[in-house]
């Protein structure tokens, strides 16, 4: 038996001390839980919509008990306030004091753009579960740190267009909000509506949270057009629609309008006016998949209410995280490493089959024609139309 050196030993006990410690610190990790920073509006006109996203991704985590590969998942949330700058602000919070591992939310377009350098030059995985401008997940706006499972203004009105023109009528007024997402809705609706015979005799941009549009209402009275399409959401669509009815262009006017108009919260409180509206969405209340119906289910039973298409935006978010960490085995270490995980994620949505669109990282999704009507529980969009599988643009 030899004797072993005494520097042989302070080696090895350096070595085994070095091993403890690199074993203590993944274990520690493995403790500690995942921290998910979701920025969204909890005020102003479009808190209802933060409010669902929320909810939504809540009843994706509740699913998997909270946790997912060993480790608890932990949703720390900020108000975006609908404005930019306090976006960022938020942001930059959740990265640098509350050190989360990556990010989901953002309501408006401006928000997303106000964010995107950050996100890309810390190299933080974001999540968007709710703009929808065009040039988020385009040419030099793109990031690999950056994905979208709501949808694009294009991808979501541009297929509607042809519609309308084809099943509806070939002359319509337009109305919208008059911020990118409301402006890159109509040039995308255009498009193909005129593409297929169809002529725009009027068109109004109204200010964000406008609170009387007697003035736009009047100037449609005032042309006689067959049909309306519009674009308004949160409580702009919810006085969009009153006061449509209010001035009666409802008894001689078709409404053919993006899916935030008629969305299931805005017929909670607009109810028989909206009757009959047609629009266009990712999601559909009665879309006949087990998915689907699982999702409005849990949802209801969860929250007493009927859910909408935010919800189910919050809902993927939700699972998409869950994809990626499975296969990450809930190691958040390398964020570029989390971002490969995220861009692979495939799932059954309740809207159908989604995955990314490898080069814009964009959601790959269905868009459908909807119409209002009345069910046991208030009111809600059946399905018209399936539109076809969509793929956004690169340019």
């Amino acid at each position: 038996m030899y004797p072993i050196s005494r520097r042989k030993l302070i080696k090895t006990g350096a070595a085994l001390a070095g091993s403890t410690l690199l074993g203590g610190l993944a274990l520690a990790q493995q403790r500690e839980p995942i921290k998910i920073g979701l920025v969204v509006s909890y005020s102003g006109p479009f808190a209802r919509l933060g409010q669902e996203i929320t909810r939504g991704m809540e009843l994706a985590f509740e699913r998997v008990g909270g946790q997912v590969a060993g480790r608890s998942l932990q949703i720390i949330r900020e108000d975006e306030e609908t404005d930019p700058a306090v976006a960022l602000r938020k942001v930059r919070k959740l990265v640098e004091q509350d050190r989360v591992d990556l990010l989901a939310g953002i309501i408006l377009t401006p928000s997303a753009y106000a964010v995107r350098d950050y996100v890309h030059e810390r190299r933080i995985p974001l999540i968007i579960a709710n703009a929808a401008a065009n040039g988020v997940t385009r040419g030099a706006s793109k990031s690999p740190f950056l994905f979208r499972t709501s949808i694009t203004a294009w991808q979501q009105h541009f297929p509607f267009g042809s519609w309308v023109a084809n099943n509806v009528s070939k002359r319509v007024f337009i109305l919208a909000m008059d911020y990118g997402f409301g402006r890159e809705a109509i040039a995308a609706f255009k498009d193909s509506y005129t593409a297929a015979g169809g002529q725009v005799i009027g068109e109004v941009f109204t200010p964000l949270g406008s609170l009387d549009l007697s003035a736009a209402l009047t100037r449609v009275a005032a042309a006689r057009p067959e049909a309306l399409f519009a674009v308004y959401s949160g409580s702009d669509a919810v006085i969009f629609l009153r006061q449509f009815a209010q001035f009666g262009l409802n008894r001689s006017i078709k409404l053919a309008v993006s899916g935030e108009v008629t969305d299931e919260n805005v017929l909670e409180a607009v109810g028989n006016e909206a009757l009959g509206a047609l629009s266009c969405d990712h999601w559909v209340y009665n879309l006949n998949s087990t998915a689907n119906r699982q999702f409005v289910e849990a949802y209801r039973s969860r929250y007493r209410s009927i859910p909408n298409h935010f919800a189910v935006r919050g809902y993927d978010t939700g699972q998409v995280i869950l994809d990626a960490l499975n296969l990450a085995r809930s190691d958040t270490s390398d964020k570029a490493r989390l971002a490969s995980f995220i861009r692979q994620a495939k799932i059954i949505s309740p809207r159908g089959f989604f995955e990314f669109d490898p080069q814009t990282q964009n959601a790959i999704q269905n868009v459908y024609v909807r119409e209002v009507v009345r069910i046991n529980e208030g009111f809600a969009n059946r399905l018209v139309a399936n539109m076809g599988r969509i793929q956004d643009p690169d340019s």
